[in-house]
């Protein structure tokens, strides 16, 4: 029996002193950090060999400031689940991340997962993917269930829907001055991807706002979602003004734009308000399934890793079935995982989670941002014509798209 003892013992001993570690970087976000430690926790009691020391990338900056910073001083971790695709440019370009490609079972474990078709949209130039597609927040329409039903209204699919039930609630004498949704007039280029972006995504059946380095949005569908947004102004549905709060939450708008992140956000700053989410609405003609902006964060291996092959398998554990479960329950994240709102592994959780199925049905029409060095820019160039033809209607959604599409080319033709 003593003999059993000191062999478990040197062998925990050997294990652990000559294991390799692995670093792993997460958001800083509360609720990923608990997912984080409770995953590396598990990977580190099953495989001895090969731990994981996780740390949160500091909220102080900008998660893709401190990426950066670190891929210039050659201080990146072996792996991150906090990356922006529309960055992944300036990555691959400085050959800091590893091709997925260099393991000979990539296809099985992400593709097998996303499907192809999602897998296809995190592709680089080179057609190459050096990104993990892991999870999303599809921004959908979420309405005030309360206001609905006793206005006797259903959610808007269309154009005309939406300005019909604007029209009932601007006519509700019992709260006059409630607006139909809430939009912000400020032009910080982030607020485009809660308003103007979703909606040219849902009216072009899932472009997105670049092909090729050139701009895609001065198109049919891009002066049909600017169009939504000016007559929106233009009829008060949309406040004036700008406003602090949540006015949502606070019942003064009854619809507004936002992702499932916001359901344990409004539970816990006002437990029993009711709501739904719904898809973006589209223009009257439009036919299909309606895409909306996926909101992603993925994950990558950096090249400095000095053990490829146990990031490859850590990776693989984070994407697991099991994994993705504890994601969605922890989070309220959504994994791109195809077919995930039908899966019988997942049907417990979405039975007493109806909202989230919405959302996980809704994540297999999802588009990310262009990779593009630009990308912010041309964000701050359309937030400024947004601001010129939606809200204050000084100039026409055709001219506001068009201007926006050439100064979009000179940021291509000069830097």
């Amino acid at each position: 029996m003593r003999t059993v003892f000191f062999t478990i013992i040197f062998f925990l001993f050997a294990g652990s002193s000559g294991a390799i570690e692995l670093t792993y970087w997460t958001s800083s976000n509360p609720e990923e950090i608990e997912l984080g430690r409770l995953l590396v926790r598990q990977w580190n009691l099953s495989h001895p060999d090969v731990q994981v020391k996780m740390q949160p990338i500091p909220a102080t900056q900008s998660s893709e400031e401190v990426l950066l910073a670190a891929i210039v001083s050659k201080t990146t971790p072996d792996v991150c689940s906090n990356i922006l695709p529309a960055i992944m440019g300036r990555f691959t370009k400085s050959k800091a991340v590893l091709a997925l490609n260099a393991f000979p079972d990539y296809e099985k474990a992400v593709i097998g997962r996303t499907g192809a078709k999602l897998a296809d949209l995190f592709r680089s130039r080179d057609g190459k993917l050096y990104q993990v597609p892991w999870k999303c927040n599809p921004v959908m329409l979420v309405y005030n269930t309360a206001i609905f039903r006793a206005l006797g209204l259903k959610p808007p699919k269309t154009y005309s829907d939406f300005a019909r039930a604007a029209e009932t609630i601007a006519a509700d004498r019992n709260n006059p001055g409630r607006w139909a949704m809430a939009v912000s007039i400020k032009t910080t280029w982030w607020q485009r991807l809660f308003d103007f972006y979703p909606f040219y995504v849902a009216a072009t059946g899932g472009r997105t706002l670049l092909c090729n380095d050139s701009a895609a949005f001065n198109s049919p569908g891009g002066v049909a979602a600017m169009t939504f947004f000016r007559d929106g102004f233009k009829k008060r549905y949309f406040p004036m003004l700008g406003f602090s709060g949540n006015i949502f939450l606070e019942g003064k708008t009854a619809m507004d734009v936002a992702g499932p992140w916001v359901i344990k956000y409004y539970r816990r700053l006002k437990p029993g308000f009711e709501f739904d989410f719904a898809p973006i609405p589209v223009p009257d003609n439009y036919k299909g399934p309606v895409y909306t902006y996926g909101d992603p964060k993925n994950i990558v291996i950096f090249a400095t890793t000095k053990y490829p092959k146990q990031s490859w398998e850590f990776v693989k554990f984070l994407i697991s079935k099991e994994a993705d479960l504890k994601l969605l329950e922890l989070t309220n994240q959504v994994p791109m995982r195809r077919e995930i709102a039908s899966d019988p592994f997942y049907g417990g959780f979405f039975d007493k989670n109806p909202l989230l199925r919405k959302a996980a049905r809704q994540a297999q029409y999802v588009v990310p941002m262009d990779e593009s060095q630009h990308l912010v820019q041309i964000l701050d160039i359309i937030s400024g014509q947004f601001e010129a033809a939606a809200v204050y209607a000084v100039i026409t959604p055709e001219k506001a798209l068009a201007i926006a599409a050439k100064k979009t080319q000179a940021l291509y033709d000069y830097w």
